[in-house]
Order: C-alpha cells, then structure tokens, then sequence
C-alpha cells in the first residue's frame, strides 16, 4: 500500500494558491483514476483506490502546512505504512542545505 500526500493550506482562501499545488495534484490524480469520493479521517480529506494493481490512499491534510505531519503520521501509522511507501507533493524544491564558505566568497562587500 502507498499513501499519497498533498500538501496545502486548507479553506476556499487558499484554493487555488501555489502553496495547495499537492491538493491539486491530488484532485488530478484522484480523478484520472476514479478513486472514493473524500472523506473526513486523519485530520484530513482521504480517498482509496488502485493505480497499476498497487492500493493506495490520498491525503489531504486540513491541519496548516506545518502541521500536515499529524495527519501524514496517523495515517502512517493506522495502515502500518513505511517511510518508504510515501509520497509527497508540495510546491517547494527539495534542495540541500548551502555551503557557507561557498556563501561568503559570493557575497559582494560595498
């Protein structure tokens, strides 16, 4: 089984926001293939289905972003579902924390 999380902000407010990209993309893929309709658990929206033969579940957190891990972690832990077996869309790039030394020969004095 695999758990699919959007991140987002909840309320009509934020709807359409770049921040609720991993509502959106969940919406899409719960619509391309056909999954429950929504309901109310984990603290948050959560639909089933299939994708290629594999079980997976879609979560839209309602908690506030910095908050979306209590819900992500109940789900988690109710299905019995790894680190592995998650997935994440969000609106932001995963990057590596930067070099400092690297950062202090860029900047410019004035």
């Amino acid at each position: 089984m695999l758990l699919f999380v959007g991140l987002g902000n909840p309320g009509r407010e934020y709807a359409k926001n770049r921040h609720n990209i991993g509502f959106m993309a969940i919406e899409a893929i719960a619509r391309k293939h056909g999954f429950s309709p929504l309901r109310a658990k984990f603290q948050g929206h959560l639909r089933e289905g299939t994708i290629a033969g594999e079980r997976v579940l879609l979560l839209q957190p309602q908690t506030y972003m910095n908050e979306s891990g209590r819900s992500v972690g109940e789900a988690a832990r109710f299905h019995k579902i790894g680190l592995n077996e998650i997935v994440v869309f969000h609106d932001e790039l995963d990057s590596r924390p930067p070099n400092a030394h690297q950062d202090r020969r860029r900047r410019r004095r004035p």
